[in-house]
């Protein structure tokens, strides 16, 4: 059966948000604590975690989005020890961070010349887990805009990857059968696994190679994706 809509997972798959996160929290760290040697690998390996832990929790309803950035900036000023900040101070620390992370957007280097491969002929979009203004505003910096006006945002659609309303919601908004589409992701679990039981083709973007053994089709690159479907 011919795919003829492809979507994307947007952190991580079109966009560099690892690179442009660890700018922003090494440069807050280190404005935190002048001419102090930062254990840069340690420091970034707990922000990562931490971030994806809290994420998930306002994902599933458990924290507001204000509340999981202050959780992050609490959790960092402790293990950075400095202490217990006030709520006041840890917004106003994750609101530079805020700064810096969008200073650093940048979208992967293959990605412009994949959207133009894979638009020739089929439809695009993206699903992406946030706030549907700034997930659209990303793709607007990081020279996207063709995709915002075809992004399902999580925030706006009242669930989240990895439940499959979201994958179908996306489907009915580019006009295409689940069975038809493609959706690219870089996290095996709430991208791949998740949209192929939702009824479409799930692929993995495995950047780094871990040796997993998997039932979906994955690239290393977004530039596998067209030869693939092809």
């Amino acid at each position: 059966m011919r795919i003829e809509a492809v979507l994307f997972d947007l952190d991580g798959t079109l966009m560099d948000h690892d690179g442009a996160a660890e700018a922003a929290v090494l440069a807050g760290a280190a404005a935190e604590l002048p001419g102090r040697e930062l254990d840069r690998d340690g420091l970034l390996q707990f922000w990562r975690e931490l971030e994806q832990r809290e994420y998930d929790r306002y994902l599933a309803g458990e924290l507001t989005v204000q509340q999981q950035r202050r959780v992050r900036a609490l959790g960092l000023a402790r293990h950075l020890g400095l202490g217990e900040w006030s709520d006041e101070r840890a917004d106003a620390w994750f609101a530079g961070y805020l700064r810096r992370y969008r200073r650093s957007w940048r979208a992967f280097p293959e990605v412009p010349r994949v959207i133009r491969e894979l638009g020739a002929g089929r439809q695009l979009g993206v699903i992406t887990d946030g706030e549907g203004d700034i997930q659209r505003d990303k793709l607007r910096t990081v020279g996207l805009g063709v995709l915002a006006p075809h992004t399902t945002a999580s925030a706006e659609a009242g669930c989240a990857k990895p439940d499959p309303a979201i994958f179908h919601l996306a489907c009915r908004t580019l006009g295409v059968a689940p069975g038809r589409t493609a959706y690219v992701g870089d996290r095996l679990d709430v991208d791949a696994q998740a949209a192929t039981e939702a009824g479409l083709l799930g692929i993995w973007l495995e950047r780094e190679p871990t040796g997993v053994a998997v039932e979906v089709p994955r690239v290393r690159t977004l530039a596998e994706v067209a030869p693939l479907l092809d």
